[in-house]
């Protein structure tokens, strides 16, 4: 079934809602897709991929809006109560080498084939994926509007946030910890202090202008 043959109207308003009406209009098998780190200046950028099946999880909702405590709760129900979780990761160097947008496009293509279960239709967060045959619907904010997005959402920020606690460990000088690699003033001054580390994303400008010894 094809949203642009059929010239389908809007759904209606909701999270569930929005994802049971593409369900009522021939998709028995919709995913939503989001990624969490295309703002920051290190780490790499992460897409998740989350089929619910009609699968009804209290709370959910934009990762943006939740705090730490519940995105982990949440986090840890979606994993249990979901038919399918893919994880796509694109690191700081790929990232550098073919730009952020194309990065982050690459991770959510990465998610959608880390599925054990083929969608019908993928739900996206704003964006439309190249070569993938599967119908996509690109939604504004889609992470506010679809139970599915919001749900891979929740899932892509807290395996990011796990990693940049990693990193942490790896170079303690960057405060990781705190920030997970955004641009606070907190970071930029410690990246001019020690100079950028291997996670930096180079091709970023508060990065790029930091002049480094060898140069």
């Amino acid at each position: 079934m094809s949203l642009r043959k059929n010239k389908i109207t809007s759904p209606a308003n909701g999270l569930y809602e929005h994802d049971k009406w593409y369900v009522e209009n021939g998709f028995s098998c919709p995913a939503g897709v989001d990624e969490a780190g295309r703002g920051p200046l290190a780490g790499p950028v992460v897409a998740a991929a989350v089929v619910l099946k009609g699968e009804f999880i209290d709370g959910i909702d934009d990762s943006k809006k939740l705090t730490p405590k519940i995105r982990e709760h949440l986090f840890w129900e979606i994993l249990c109560r979901a038919d399918a979780i893919g994880i796509g990761i694109v690191d700081s160097e790929e990232i550098d080498r073919i730009n952020i947008l194309k990065a982050t496009k690459k991770a959510m293509h990465a998610a959608i084939e880390d599925l054990r279960v083929l969608p019908d239709i993928l739900l996206i967060d704003a964006i439309k994926i190249p070569d993938i045959k599967t119908e996509q619907a690109a939604i504004i904010k889609g992470d506010s509007k679809s139970a599915s997005i919001a749900a891979a959402s929740i899932v892509a920020k807290v395996t990011r946030d796990r990693l940049m606690l990693y990193y942490d460990r790896l170079y303690p000088h960057y405060g990781f910890k705190s920030h997970k690699g955004y641009p606070t003033k907190e970071h930029i001054k410690r990246i001019e202090e020690f100079n950028p580390c291997p996670i930096h994303r180079m091709s970023y400008a508060p990065v790029r202008r930091v002049k480094l010894p060898f140069e």
